[in-house]
């Protein structure tokens, strides 16, 4: 469904990551036959539009972007991604009701993040195509809800496609969203250890390199927690937080930090947003291998799984 849906070949799309997912990394994903997606965060609407077009240059292939919808830039960024005809737009940090319709008129299919069942319905009724159900494993801005509670719950409430997304790093997770009445899966973290991925090869490591438990979330008291990898900026935002911090404090300190990371390898003090997966990773692979062992992965456990079924 999700394939017909989008034109891709595999149920499988790329988080759009601000400061990680440019074109080069969209375009990748798009080429193995998944959905590759601009993270456009809070840029302005040239970058974006350069990188539309540096998309299409890569690749033939649909692609995506992803609106921030908090975004100072947010209506010209609609406006930009209407007019080159983007084929798919997700969003995040937001209601885009009132985007739907201009952007339907242009072709492209809308797909929203949601983190709660309340949400959910209500974006069902704006006409959107599909939604991404996000459970609070995945890294940067999050919600309350587990995937595995999360997914299922949005399946019932509502008549569109759902796909899953949050703690999602291989074929057993593709098989798990399926199982849950996914139609595929939205994975970032591991995407961020792609060869394509042009983040600075220090977050890469420091992915690599991370345990279990080493995710924490931050910002909680602002009203807009993030999950990032332990460093010493999150150790800051911990003290903050422990004495009760105005939110605006906690603001400001986070202010070019992701940027800081991601682009400038500050592994210290840059925000390294990053889900509970990160333990999961353990070398940097081309995107098509990613895929491909998604795929083949889920084929395998889905086997698995049948005859298990059948045998009892």
């Amino acid at each position: 469904m999700l394939c017909e849906l989008l034109n891709i070949t595999y149920p499988v799309l790329q988080g759009g990551m601000a400061w990680v997912s440019d074109a080069y990394l969209a375009a990748a994903v798009s080429e193995a036959g998944g959905l590759g997606i601009i993270g456009t965060g809070a840029a302005e609407p040239a970058w974006v539009r350069e990188q539309i077009r540096l998309t299409r240059e890569l690749t033939g292939k649909p692609f995506g972007v992803n609106v921030m919808l908090l975004s100072p830039f947010a209506d010209e960024v609609m406006e930009v991604v209407r007019a080159e005809r983007v084929p798919v737009i997700t969003t995040g940090a937001g209601n885009p009701g009132k985007y739907v319709p201009a952007l339907k008129e242009a072709g492209a299919k809308v797909i929203p993040v949601v983190s709660s069942v309340a949400l959910a319905k209500r974006l069902a009724r704006t006409g959107v195509d599909a939604l991404i159900a996000e459970g609070m494993e995945s890294g940067g801005h999050i919600g309350d809800l587990t995937t595995m509670a999360l997914v299922p719950q949005v399946v019932e409430a509502v008549s569109i496609p759902v796909i899953a997304a949050g703690g999602i790093y291989d074929g057993r997770g593709l098989a798990a969203a399926l199982c849950l009445g996914a139609v595929g899966v939205q994975m970032g973290t591991r995407f961020m250890c792609a060869a394509e991925c042009t983040i600075h090869p220090r977050v890469k490591e420091m992915v690599i390199s991370a345990k279990d438990r080493d995710t924490v979330v931050t910002g909680r008291s602002t009203g807009h927690p993030v999950r990032v990898l332990r460093n010493k900026l999150a150790r800051q935002f911990e003290e903050l937080e422990a004495r009760c911090a105005p939110p605006e404090e906690l603001e400001k300190l986070g202010v070019g930090r992701l940027r800081a990371a991601m682009k400038e390898g500050d592994t210290e003090y840059g925000s390294v947003m990053a889900g509970q997966v990160s333990a999961l990773v353990s070398r940097v692979q081309p995107a098509r291998e990613i895929i491909l062992d998604v795929v083949e992965g889920a084929v395998e456990v889905l086997r698995k799984a049948g005859r298990w079924v059948v045998s009892t």
